[in-house]
């Protein structure tokens, strides 16, 4: 871990040779889940030629190894640095809301880089900030990442304790942010709706959450200027009440921005995670 540590203070633009290094070997000869992400390309933009979808992939691998840099500079990264790599539009909806006593639900999409954001997020808002997460398996690499991710406070909720941990602090305004386009596994699966031209598993808890409680609820809209830099645009898409609202609206509204999000800077997603390994059958 202390290595991580060193290596952290490395300017970024030199980490940054080391990933054109990865990218080299993970693209042209490890030839990293290719069928995966070859095969998500595909579905999700067949109007596309071939040579096209292979432009997204390069430059999915070069985000790819980019944020594995990022996520090492996190590390060391200074609150300044951050503020000057990543910014916001409509950032003010967070402190709006904790200031007027209510917890606000952040919708977002596994898109590069989803750490930093969080990372940037939680060093101007602190402990009015619980990220929920899902626990990797290598406990190196989760204690690692634990580390980077609490390096200026904020509360890191584990999934699967989410619901006794907001139950806790029900009545405790803050921003709670989910990655909402995470697969459910086959028990959590309660929705399917069409998303990239394919039948997709959808998980409801921020959907339930948000409708039972009456929370508003936004989601982050991502683009990258540049290399090293983010911009966020938070757009609400839910206020309370929520009455007369159709079932799924929210996730539908979520699914919407994702999927725009996706079409315009389809190179920032996550395509080599097996995103639809669940088929939708009779019985779902």
């Amino acid at each position: 871990m202390f290595l991580f540590k060193l290596i952290s203070f490395l300017p970024l633009w030199v980490l940054y040779i080391f990933s054109d290094i990865f990218y080299l070997i993970g693209y042209h000869i490890v030839k990293y889940r290719q069928k995966v992400i070859f095969e998500n390309l595909k579905f999700a933009f067949p109007e596309k030629s071939e040579l096209e979808r292979r432009k997204i992939a390069k430059k999915f691998y070069r985000n790819l190894t980019d944020s594995f840099a990022e996520i090492i500079k996190m590390y060391s990264i200074s609150k300044k640095e951050l503020n000057r790599r990543i910014t916001i539009e409509n950032y003010q909806i967070i402190p709006e809301a904790v200031e007027k006593g209510e917890v606000i639900i952040g919708l977002t999409g596994h898109f590069f880089n989803w750490e930093l954001h969080l990372q940037h997020v939680i060093a101007n808002v602190s402990n009015n900030l619980d990220v929920v997460y899902t626990k990797i398996k290598n406990p190196f690499f989760e204690n690692l990442m634990f580390k980077i991710r609490t390096r200026f406070g904020g509360n890191m909720v584990e999934k699967d304790g989410f619901q006794r941990d907001y139950l806790r602090k029900r009545n405790q305004p803050r921003c709670i942010v989910l990655a909402a386009d995470q697969r459910p596994n086959n028990r959590e699966i309660r929705y399917w709706a069409n998303f990239m031209n394919r039948e997709t598993a959808f998980f409801e808890g921020a959907e339930k959450l948000t409708k039972k409680f009456n929370h508003p609820v936004f989601y982050s809209h991502i683009s990258k200027p540049k290399r090293g830099h983010y911009h966020f645009k938070y757009e609400i898409i839910g206020t309370p009440p929520y009455v007369n609202s159709e079932e799924h609206s929210i996730t539908d509204e979520f699914i919407k921005c994702l999927e725009e999000n996706i079409r315009q800077y389809p190179e920032l997603y996550l395509w080599s995670h097996d995103r639809w390994k669940w088929k939708k059958t009779n019985e779902n």
